[in-house]
């Protein structure tokens, strides 16, 4: 009966599960992006922090909101699967945006406006802790949707079946297309709300936005193809490496085939394919030799584990390197959200005599560039290039997030260049000293720097998730997800690491530094080139980690002909 069930389960799923799927993503990047594009100037502006803690704050908050998915993913990937997992965290983000939005809409949570030229009052240390605690129930419930919803969507997909026509390096395309369409909205209408009406208004209109998404989702349930939970990923890992230790004494086998290998105990973790074994870091192979102390049709899995978890355990190594090489791109694109932001503050916005583009919009250009590009790549360059290279995916997702490296350190490169346009420009009119006058130079030279980094995004972070969901093991895939959001945590971290040092070792005797409040006096042309030497040498260790990189080798059971007495067994080497 089993079998016939697992069969049936399989048929749910595909594109009409989209819109519900996508309806949770749109609303929690419209709360996310919507508050952190602008949260710069709410925390200048509204409770009156000093630059470079609110910029450290920003990053800080972004870190740990990216960090958050390892929990997420060890509970779905554990025992309480990913839709499960997707409801209670939107439950709890609902929460935090519903305090966020309380504390900017009373006034005892935001200390008294400026007046005139005196000091600012900053916000107390109450008041700090509610905004706090709103940010970290919003950084929790992130932490179940961000690894979840993604791997959830790319479940809906059976590519063992030769009856599904639509590839999963489609869909990741598609979700960072819907992805990067919320957060447009985000950028210009809830930017501009917040801006020109209200924190309140600004804020409740994606709180509601939530609402509508959790009970579209949970309506979506009878639809989705659901894939239960094989038990905890991370159990699994540490059996191997404790196995592998308690024989390390015990010599390698001849022969791969002499290998412990047990289908049963491994079918619920490998539905789609069995892993095989590679010749790298053969001291874990040591956990699957067979010694006369192991029982293998009952197995101490703390002594004796199969080929296929030791190669779970050796995919999940190989991919660390690649992993590491994607926080410098993050570190260079969070400076978008602060120092970038506040160079648009001080230039030229207007469009007309009587509208202005908000400083927090500027980030639409990277929005709209990364739309731009992901659609050209998903309907022009795979065509061409599957021309070239054979391959239906057009170049693999390696090649694909090398280009991204390259344009990103490109774009730090010329935001340098247009910081040294401006501070001439403050300089020539006499605007040295005066930091909150607008500069007369337009802010459209700010252009560059933020569509190149969203063509970058276009291409690294589409294949960066593409990489994370195909060369994880399939049972780890949301935790491979997170592993992807934990690069971004790591970026922002780095970030706040970097700014923090370079105002400290910058600083001058008479209290002057390369970040000051007034940017006019500081030298942040220096710091995004010292980033972009930092991305160059990042680039060079991309390049040889990809150049030594081992495809995972699987067996996919091919499930074209239900009619065969057995599964036809194919190996391939997913790029």
């Amino acid at each position: 009966m089993e079998p016939k069930e697992n069969h049936a389960r399989r048929k749910k799923g595909g594109l009409i599960t989209m819109p519900f799927i996508f309806a949770n993503e749109i609303c929690e990047k419209l709360a996310v992006v919507g508050f952190n594009t602008n949260m710069i100037s709410y925390l200048t502006t509204q409770l009156h922090l000093p630059l470079t803690k609110a910029a450290n704050t920003l990053t800080n908050f972004s870190g740990t909101a990216s960090l958050t998915p390892l929990l997420g993913a060890f509970i779905a990937d554990s025992f309480a699967g990913k839709f499960w997992t997707v409801t209670a965290a939107s439950i709890i983000y609902q929460i935090g945006m519903i305090s966020l939005t309380l504390s900017a809409v009373l006034p005892q949570f935001r200390p008294p406006p400026c007046k005139g030229e005196e000091v600012c009052q900053q916000a107390s240390a109450g008041q700090l802790a509610v905004l706090y605690g709103s940010l970290l129930l919003g950084a929790l419930g992130s932490g179940g949707i961000r690894p979840c919803i993604v791997a959830f969507g790319a479940d809906q997909f059976d590519e063992s079946d030769p009856k599904q026509t639509t590839r999963t390096w489609t869909y990741f395309n598609w979700y960072y297309f819907v992805m990067g369409a919320a957060i447009l909205v985000a950028v210009t209408v809830l930017v501009y709300i917040q801006d020109n009406i209200g924190w309140g208004l600004g804020l409740g209109i994606p709180t509601v936005a939530m609402f509508i998404s959790i009970i579209a989702f949970i309506i979506g349930y009878p639809l989705y193809r659901n894939l239960n939970p094989a038990g905890s990923p991370f159990t699994r890992l540490v059996q191997v490496a404790v196995a592998a230790i308690r024989k390390r004494k015990v010599p390698n086998v001849s022969e791969a085939s002499l290998l412990y290998q047990n289908d049963e105990l491994d079918a619920s973790i490998s539905l789609g394919g069995k892993l095989l074994h590679s010749g790298q870091m053969k001291f874990l192979d040591k956990a699957a030799i067979v010694t006369e102390e192991d029982d293998s049709k009952t197995p101490n899995l703390w002594r004796l584990s199969t080929v296929h978890r030791v190669e779970e355990l050796k995919s999940i190594i190989r991919m660390g390197p690649i992993w590491a090489s994607g926080i410098l791109l993050i570190t260079a694109y969070a400076q978008q959200n602060t120092f970038s932001l506040q160079q648009a503050k001080t230039m030229n916005r207007h469009l007309t005599k009587s509208f202005q583009i908000p400083a927090g919009s500027m980030s639409v250009f990277t929005i709209l560039t990364m739309l731009i590009t992901t659609a050209f790549y998903d309907r022009v360059f795979i065509k061409v290039a599957r021309r070239f290279t054979g391959l239906d995916r057009g170049i693999s997702f390696l090649h694909r997030m090398g280009i991204g490296f390259v344009i990103s350190t490109l774009a730090t490169l010329v935001a340098g260049f247009v910081e040294t346009k401006r501070k001439k420009a403050a300089l020539a009119h006499g605007l040295y000293e005066h930091p909150h006058t607008t500069i007369p130079i337009s802010v459209f030279w700010l252009v560059p720097q933020y569509s190149l980094h969203g063509m970058a995004e276009a291409f690294m972070s589409i294949g960066h998730l593409e990489f994370f969901y195909d060369q994880a093991p399939e049972s780890m895939r949301s935790t491979a997800m997170a592993l992807f959001w934990t690069a971004i945590s790591a970026g922002n971290y780095v970030s706040t690491l970097l700014v923090t040092l370079v105002h400290k070792f910058s600083a001058g005797p008479n209290g002057s530094n390369w970040l000051p409040d007034n940017l006019n006096k500081g030298k942040l042309d220096y710091f995004y080139w010292i980033i972009t030497l930092l991305q160059f040498f990042n680039l060079i260790y991309y390049l040889v980690c990809a150049k030594l990189y081992t495809y995972k080798p699987i067996q996919v059971h091919d499930k074209g002909d239900s009619s065969s007495d057995g599964n036809q067994i194919e190996l391939t080497t997913p790029v």
